[in-house]
């Protein structure tokens, strides 16, 4: 076996170039120190060592923190999830409560669950970047202004005794100043709002980025997403597999001024922005976008066919 073969051998010319290297960077330590202090090559050589020295500890730093980071990117997640679904209380185990919510991958253009799928590893935002995972919006649907959409999503599933209580949908949508992101959860009907999360967005404090606000939030509990009456208001009806499914219009959306509950139509409505109407058009349009059959239409309406 040639000596470079050998693993033993390897490792000991490894060392000798280490040991090497390290003999001549001393070398060249101490002819720099002997230097004045206002030379040139002395400040250049110690400003080149404190790049140097900061740049491995900035390198290593990152390495050691990384699974630190992705431990509070999941914590923060699951806290969103369980927020916008109502079940985050003033002292909830999150682990313990999330032991109620199955993460699933959906197929947007059929509807149907993908099992190929490991929904724990799968990332919907990098999805969405991948050419061969995603695909891009045509302008004249783009109300949304996300560009590309990934072919499939995550969604969470929350459920009770075995029974479905709730869907959790990633949502997300250009405002004034950024794209948001956020969670939309509905009742297991598929219609009935429970909430409404942006938690990652950077609209204008006091203004667009009123979208966090706690009492704007408490707004859209309860509202409808769908308006099935009226053939104004109605998609056409598909039909797979010899079954009928109605994907219904979105008609859920922001509006100027106070919603008035007692008018007809206001379980479809909620409080715009105040100041903010850029951002509250994006908000309409990307409840539109998501809700309707380019994002969980399809989907949702077979959710609502199950039901009966």
């Amino acid at each position: 076996m040639p000596d470079s073969a050998n693993p033993n051998t390897a490792g000991t010319q490894l060392s000798d170039k280490i040991a090497g290297f390290i003999e001549k960077a001393n070398e060249y330590a101490q002819k720099i120190l002997v230097l004045p202090n206002d030379s040139f090559q002395k400040t250049l050589a110690v400003a080149f060592a404190l790049c140097l020295v900061g740049a491995v500890l900035v390198s290593g730093s990152a390495v050691a923190l990384k699974p630190l980071q992705e431990s509070n990117k999941s914590k923060d997640e699951k806290v969103n999830i369980l927020e916008v679904a109502g079940l985050l209380d003033e002292g909830t185990k999150v682990d313990e409560a999330f032991k109620n919510i199955e993460p699933k991958v959906v197929d947007l253009a059929t509807g149907d669950y993908v099992d190929s799928i490991d929904p724990k590893t799968f990332d919907q935002r990098k999805a969405a970047k991948d050419p061969a995972m995603s695909e891009a919006i045509p302008p004249e649907k783009d109300i949304a202004n996300i560009k590309r959409k990934p072919k499939y999503a995550k969604v969470y599933l929350v459920k009770e005794g075995g029974q479905l209580k709730s869907v959790i949908l990633p949502v997300s949508g250009y405002g004034l100043w950024s794209t948001m992101y956020g969670f939309m959860a509905l009742q297991a009907d598929a219609q009935t709002v429970i909430g409404l999360n942006l938690y990652d967005q950077a609209e204008t404090p006091g203004l667009g980025g009123e979208v966090v606000n706690p009492k704007w939030k408490a707004l859209w509990k309860g509202k409808k997403v769908y308006n099935f009456t009226g053939k104004e208001l109605h998609e056409s009806n598909l039909t797979e597999k010899g079954q009928q499914i109605e994907i219904g219009e979105v008609a859920l959306g922001l509006v100027k001024g106070s919603v008035d509950p007692s008018k007809p139509g206001s379980e479809y409505q909620v409080d715009a922005l105040a100041g903010a109407t850029l951002t509250s058009r994006g908000v309409s349009n990307l409840v539109s976008y998501w809700m309707s059959r380019e994002g969980f239409g399809l989907y949702l309406a077979k959710l609502r066919s199950q039901r009966g």
